[in-house]
């Protein structure tokens, strides 16, 4: 990967009032029956103040996320097909957004191959940064080092507001408000050329999608060109499938052997963490054919483990922190250890009801536990409470108290004589 967290942010910081240079925005509103219904074009900067930021948040939302997890890194794909989109979005980004056949070439692949049910909406952004140049400090410079050109392409899903009341100002009442149709945040989103080491990247494109949302592969294929990812929402589910399917039907031994394979994969990303120059674990079929041993997955299972790993991942591993199930892990702990306290309780009830037991049979209780005896209290200093220890005195047991020279005691209020 070559896209860094600091390109990522680099690039997101500069979406405010006072630094953003968006000089055109492009977009088209399709319906359910994937039909465009408007299409418009307009200068960035003569945007009125609310549609300003509302664009701006969602050119924000497409910068956002996590590298590898829902931000993902496409290479285009060794094929003439990928080749020659590629040299469409470049004729697309140098062009500015100008030409409307290749703008409305590009609405037509996303139609196409975009799987949704609704209506949406297509934005187009065009921006051109002035990457300034870094002293050998960190601090930026005044001076460009690059002029970084790229387009940032947004897909936000259309919905109808939800039922709710409101005031009618033309009848002077309360009553049911009209619903209209809203634009919300992307599912899904590109930026080509990629950033990457703070500059232009045209062998590869950001992707961004929606937390939890499939990665649409069908658009990275078909629409960019390039070699498709799986988010680490994806990558977490098929690994659970991969597990779990080879116990077959029986899935309480699948349950435990999932559950003791994600806790130590829990322990080998936290460890990485805690190094920062320790690469990130790749889990390939050797790493989860040790961990399933570890487990005391049978043998037999762990074959089927390793052929089906092959088969869904290939020759591209999963991080093991897109498959790691944190709070599976976490609870899975807390319960142990509920299970470890209940087992003490109960041994520990199981004793005191078999000492009952055996009193109960007529155990003779020893001298001094009579019912009647009342019971002896001390107060003494903690270090006189240390040395205190009882003992047999002429066939009686004694509670023995050391005393010092010149030290004295109270019984019942009077003197001890001693």
């Amino acid at each position: 990967m070559n896209i860094t967290k600091g390109d990522v942010l680099e690039l997101r910081r500069r979406l405010k009032k006072t630094e953003c240079t968006f000089d055109s925005l492009c977009g088209c509103y399709v319906n359910s029956g994937k039909q465009i219904v408007v299409k418009f074009r307009q200068p960035f900067s003569e945007l009125g103040e609310d549609e300003f930021y509302k664009y701006l948040e969602i050119a924000k939302k497409t910068l956002s996320g996590t590298l590898g997890s829902n931000l993902l890194e496409l290479e285009f794909q060794r094929s003439e097909l990928a080749e020659e989109r590629q040299k469409y979005l470049l004729l697309l980004k140098n062009g500015k957004l100008d030409n409307e056949e290749l703008l409305d070439r590009l609405y037509e692949q996303i139609i196409e191959q975009y799987s949704y049910p609704g209506n949406y909406l297509i934005l187009v952004y065009h921006d051109v940064y002035d990457v300034p140049s870094r002293a050998t400090s960190g601090e930026e410079q005044e001076e460009s080092e690059e002029i970084y050109s790229y387009i940032l392409c947004a897909v936000c899903p259309v919905e109808l507001a939800k039922p709710a009341l409101g005031y009618r100002e033309d009848e002077n009442r309360i009553g049911a408000r009209e619903r209209d149709w809203v634009v919300g945040l992307p599912d899904l989103g590109f930026v080509y050329p990629a950033f990457s080491g703070r500059g232009s990247d045209v062998n590869a494109a950001m992707y961004y999608v929606k937390t939890g949302k499939s990665s649409h592969p069908e658009f990275i294929e078909n629409v960019l060109g390039c070699v498709s990812q799986r988010t680490a929402a994806e990558d977490k589910q098929a690994f659970e499938g991969v597990i779990k399917g080879a116990f077959g039907e029986d899935e309480e031994q699948a349950d435990a052997a999932f559950f003791q394979i994600q806790k130590t994969i829990s322990g080998m990303v936290a460890e990485r963490e805690e190094d920062e120059s320790l690469p990130p674990v790749s889990l390939t079929a050797e790493t989860l054919a040790d961990l399933a041993a570890d487990a005391d997955v049978p043998e037999a299972v762990r074959g089927q483990i390793e052929k089906s790993f092959a088969h869904v991942f290939g020759d591209t591993p999963p991080a093991a922190h897109n498959v790691l199930d944190n709070k599976l892990v976490e609870e899975g702990t807390r319960r142990a250890h509920t299970a470890q306290l209940e087992q003490k309780v109960a041994a520990l009830q199981q004793e005191l009801a078999a000492q009952a037991a055996q009193q109960a049979d007529g155990d003779e209780a020893p001298p001094w536990a009579e019912e009647d005896a009342a019971p002896i209290e001390l107060h003494v200093s903690a270090e006189k409470a240390g040395r205190i220890h009882t003992g047999m005195v002429d066939g009686e047991r004694c509670l023995l108290i050391p005393l010092e020279e010149g030290e004295s005691a109270r019984i019942n209020g009077r003197d001890a004589q001693l």
